[in-house]
């Protein structure tokens, strides 16, 4: 019961690795705002938390591209949860696998605007609650594709790189006021999304080749990836900051 009381803003949470972070901080006692623009998979969530009989969850509409939008779901958040934010974690993300020279303004302008522009939404208005508290988590969801790269990635690859160093400069800025932020950088994991990017005979093709890259021989789990972001929101991490942890099976071994 690491975050017994804490009050926790999830992203995307919805679905997938979101859906597993919501259920793991519910699990260590915190009360989750589950935001997600699909609100339908956002009241599941909350209601699988619900059914496990630990922790507590609500869902919230929010839509990480829109600024008005994140404002009034931290604004709801904070009327019923008594004003604090404890933890914010930057997961809600999107792609579509394709090389660079095929894809078009409106894919590069739609995976920004979730991926990169998401994220600085949600701190922009996050960041001044916590430093109020003088206290406060953020967690955000990179990937090993922002470390490395990956073919059929590029302008994903580009936002969460982007991440990293947009983390890496906010965590230097907000230590004097008592809050970390840090990174978890995923290698492929199972989830909706990659079913939905890899669908058809190629994409089957496409997930064998990330098994085969991956050491340990299998694609990450959404728990696998809970774990680490329930770490960091932790007091655990408590003088952990500005720090990027990838969590693929080995697929990357960054120091």
């Amino acid at each position: 019961m690491r975050l017994e009381g804490k009050v926790v803003i999830v992203t995307g949470g919805g679905s997938g690795i979101g859906r597993a972070i919501c259920q793991r901080l519910a699990a260590e006692g915190a009360n989750v705002a589950v935001g997600d623009v699909n609100v339908a998979g956002a009241e599941e969530t909350a209601g699988l938390v619900k059914a496990a009989g630990v922790g507590s969850a609500f869902a919230v509409r929010m839509d990480v591209t829109t600024l008005d939008s994140v404002t009034e779901a931290v604004a709801a958040v904070r009327a019923r949860c008594g004003g604090r934010v404890d933890v914010l974690v930057n997961n809600a993300g999107w792609d579509k696998l394709e090389p660079f020279l095929k894809s078009t303004p409106s894919t590069w302008e739609k995976v920004i605007a979730i991926n990169l522009r998401g994220p600085i939404n949600c701190c922009s208005v996050v960041l001044p609650v916590m430093v109020e508290q003088s206290s406060g988590r953020v967690v955000s969801i990179s990937s090993d594709a922002g470390r490395v790269g990956s073919t059929g990635e590029a302008v994903y690859s580009a936002c969460k790189a982007g991440i990293i160093g947009f983390s890496k400069t906010v965590a230097r800025e907000m230590a004097r006021h008592g809050i970390t932020v840090n990174v978890v950088c995923p290698g492929p994991t199972k989830t909706p999304l990659l079913d939905e990017v890899t669908g058809g005979e190629s994409g089957a093709r496409v997930i064998e080749a990330m098994t085969r890259g991956v050491p340990m021989r299998r694609l990450g789990e959404p728990e696998d990836i809970s774990g680490a972001v329930a770490f960091f929101a932790s007091d655990d991490a408590a003088f952990v900051t500005g720090q990027v942890l990838s969590v693929s099976g080995g697929l990357t071994m960054a120091g």
